[in-house]
């Protein structure tokens, strides 16, 4: 496929990044050094959050739209720049395959992307490992910590789904090869690190965010945090080159920044703050989006990153696509190619959902319907009729096929949404609510719960959490991203359920705490077939099978 995109100092120039600033690694990407990113709390631009309806196997194309969008505005002749996540080799071997998106609206170098791009994941696993390594050393020299092995709160980490490292007994040996404990592995997208370092403002506030990371218990129940090792300054060592925004760009020469990727599922499921800050300081638009259906992810980039970083949205992007909403409707994989409208308004609720969920928050959403080769006149306009109904401008984008020509109505509709402003946005539930009652606005007001349930783990957890001080921290919700309930076989807009809590915990130094749903789990398992079966190297060494 022929590329329009330019040389990585040409993508920087457009941001106003001289070449002293920019950090090669390779030809097709770098690094902005510290001096770009640093004190970037000046907005110049605004910020278009690009969201979603619950995602289904059909496909939405939300990162697709993110960067069809950013495409548009640029061909329209406006300053922009992408603020992405990084993509987790979890999913690229397991069920999703690569996160730089297809066609002719995808991030570029892709196979660089998609497999370890500049190390930043492997730079967080090593940093998050090597606490993990100090904890066990501490416990097996009996330091004066007073550890107790039986609460320990730091797992291990790896960038990879293997769910036969999900539970694990470590120190296996006898006396020289460690304490035998119970152990295990999360993804690195789950990372608390991996948290930490999207949220965090600068290095002091990295310094200051791992001294606080809660690490397990001493024999007399006093929790133990991450200062107390006297390793932060290695992991900052670490940390360092990963702290600092990729610079990469899209098959048209958009620049984009892409930096941190939590899952949001999970994690709070946001690029990072670094990354944001910086792009709205260099372009007039800044396109970013946030993990799954607007359930999820969007709901923790209010209720977390900006109620965190002061950050805000100026536009919110829903996108959907005729597939999905016949999934929604009903209508198995399978048989998604055959023409329905009426499949079509049956899954619209589920649209309507995120829609009001959208309007709670902030109020100013476009609906970008991302159409796909066998979608009829017809089903589409069922979809314009609603949004229609409803006063949601709406526009049909064709920017995996036809590139930024085909998301110029999009960006025409983002343009003229900002034209007529957006109060701040409001958050789901106060700070200062109890740990229930944060839950439980979430579960009713985003997912549309009768009602929250806990557990007795969770019940144990919550008086735990209550003890140590933590009650005022917001919520980050581990749900399904395949359906608003917490039961992924549960499609469109389900009624009459309750959100199950599962158990409770506190990332103190990322500053928010974890509810873990249904049975959701934090080490995801490879599929019967993953997609790692279908990459290779062709004959001249190019990376095939990615997409």
């Amino acid at each position: 496929m022929a590329t329009t995109h330019s040389s990585l100092q040409n993508v920087a120039e457009k941001l106003g990044v001289s070449a002293a600033h920019v950090i090669p690694y390779g030809r097709d990407l770098a690094k902005l050094d510290q001096e770009v990113v640093a004190g970037r709390d000046a907005r110049k631009g605004k910020l278009v959050l690009v969201s979603a309806i619950t995602p289904t196997p059909a496909g939405e194309g939300k990162t697709t739209t993110s960067i069809g969008l950013a495409d548009a505005l640029a061909h329209l002749g406006e300053s922009v720049c992408l603020a992405l996540r990084e993509p987790s080799l979890g999913p690229v071997m397991g069920a999703k395959g690569g996160g730089t998106c297809g066609g002719r609206a995808q991030l570029t170098p892709s196979d660089r992307i998609n497999l370890h791009c500049t190390g930043d994941f492997h730079a967080i696993s090593s940093a998050h490992n090597m606490l993990a390594a100090v904890i066990d050393n501490q416990i097996h020299f009996r330091s004066d910590l007073n550890l107790d092995a039986r609460r320990i709160l730091w797992p291990r980490v790896m960038d990879m789904n293997d769910r036969s490292l999900r539970n694990l007994v470590l120190g296996l040996g006898g006396h020289t090869h460690g304490m035998p404990r119970h152990g295990g592995f999360d993804i690195t997208a789950a990372s608390e690190l991996m948290a930490i370092l999207c949220l965090a403002d600068d290095m002091a506030d990295l310094r200051a965010r791992i001294d606080r990371i809660s690490i397990g218990y001493d024999h007399k129940g006093n929790v133990l945090h991450a200062g107390k090792l006297k390793v932060t300054g290695a992991a900052l060592a670490l940390l360092r080159d990963a702290f600092l925004p990729n610079l990469a760009q899209t098959l048209s020469g958009t620049p984009a920044l892409v930096h941190g990727g939590p899952f949001a599922n999970i994690a709070h499921g946001c690029n990072s703050v670094i990354a944001t800050r910086t792009a709205l300081s260099l372009a007039n638009w800044t396109v970013t989006e946030a993990g799954f259906g607007f359930d999820l992810g969007a709901e923790k980039f209010f209720d977390i990153k900006c109620r965190t970083a002061g950050l805000d949205a100026d536009v919110v992007v829903l996108v959907a696509s005729v597939r999905a909403f016949k999934m929604h409707g009903g209508v198995a994989l399978s048989e998604l190619e055959r023409p329905d409208p009426a499949a079509v308004e049956r899954g619209l609720p589920n649209l309507k959902k995120h829609l009001e969920n959208e309007a709670l928050i902030k109020g100013a959403a476009v609906v970008a319907l991302n159409r796909m080769a066998n979608d009829t006149d017809e089903e589409i306009a069922v979809v314009r009729k609603a949004c229609e109904q409803w006063g949601i401008p709406m526009a049909v984008c064709e920017h995996y096929a036809r590139g930024p020509e085909g998301a110029v109505d999009l960006a025409r509709a983002v343009m003229e949404r900002n034209k007529h402003g957006a109060e701040h946005f409001r958050p789901v539930y106060p700070l200062e609510a109890s740990i229930p009652d944060k839950i439980k606005a979430i579960a009713t007001k985003m997912y549309g719960a009768d009602d929250v349930a806990l557990s007795r783990d969770a019940e144990r957890d919550l008086r735990d959490i209550e003890k140590l001080g933590y009650a005022h921290l917001p919520i980050c919700m581990a749900k399904t991203p395949a359906s608003l309930s917490d039961d992924p076989t549960l499609r469109g807009r389900p009624h009459g359920f309750d959100i199950n809590v599962q158990g409770l915990y506190v990332n103190s130094g990322a500053g928010f705490i974890v509810a873990l749903t249904g049975d959701i789990i934090r080490m995801p398992g490879l599929p019967k077939q993953p997609r790692a079966e279908h990459i290779d190297l062709d004959h001249d060494g190019n990376i095939i099978g990615l997409a």
